[in-house]
């Protein structure tokens, strides 16, 4: 048994000047909501490790089925916002403008101490990663081979549970668009 942790490919989002922290959740409402960028292709063996797969899973972000798709994989097996990407807070503060890289690397820092204002918090991510795990387990017990087609953040999460439950892969699939980690269930070995 095996299960892919995808990253998926590069979002089409503009590129945004700089905003300040209460313009940022608009951006990540639009990052959220885009596709993937046309011209973000998957290399020769990211495809190959996702033909060899029996059961496909993506999160409810179009960047994550468009990615899929990009796979040339027609059936997604399971699509649900469970698998969605680590939540990011945000806050209402004016005084400060910087670009939405820079506040993304800002909050998801705040975010690891504790700081979940508008979002989930890293608790509940874990718990939600928890469960993800076990849905990914029970598909691959059925179907051998499961990709997910995920997200930086969520798929580090998902690798450090399904080590902690016996699975071997990377401690990180890999933060670069269209990177995967591989993991194997050490009692099935």
């Amino acid at each position: 048994m095996e299960i892919i942790l995808l990253r998926h490919g590069k979002p089409d989002i503009p590129i945004s000047k700089n905003i300040n922290a209460s313009e940022f959740l608009n951006w990540i409402n639009t990052y959220n909501l885009a596709g993937l960028c046309k011209t973000s292709n998957p290399t020769d063996e990211v495809k190959e490790v996702a033909n060899k797969c029996d059961a496909v899973v993506c999160s409810s972000l179009l960047r994550s089925i468009d990615s899929a798709k990009a796979l040339g994989i027609s059936k997604i097996t399971l699509q649900s916002s469970q698998f969605n990407e680590a939540e990011m807070p945000t806050a209402n503060w004016a005084f400060l403008k910087m670009p939405p890289k820079l506040w993304a690397i800002f909050f998801r820092v705040l975010w690891l101490f504790g700081y979940s204002e508008n979002s989930e918090s890293i608790k509940e991510t874990k718990l939600r990663a928890s469960k993800s795990a076990k849905l990914l387990i029970d598909l691959a017990d059925k179907h051998g081979r499961v990709l997910f087609v995920g997200h930086g953040v969520y798929n580090r999460v998902l690798a450090k549970e399904l080590v902690t439950l016996g699975w071997s892969g990377p401690k990180n699939p890999g933060s670069k668009y269209w990177s995967f980690g591989v993991y194997v269930n050490r009692n099935s070995e």
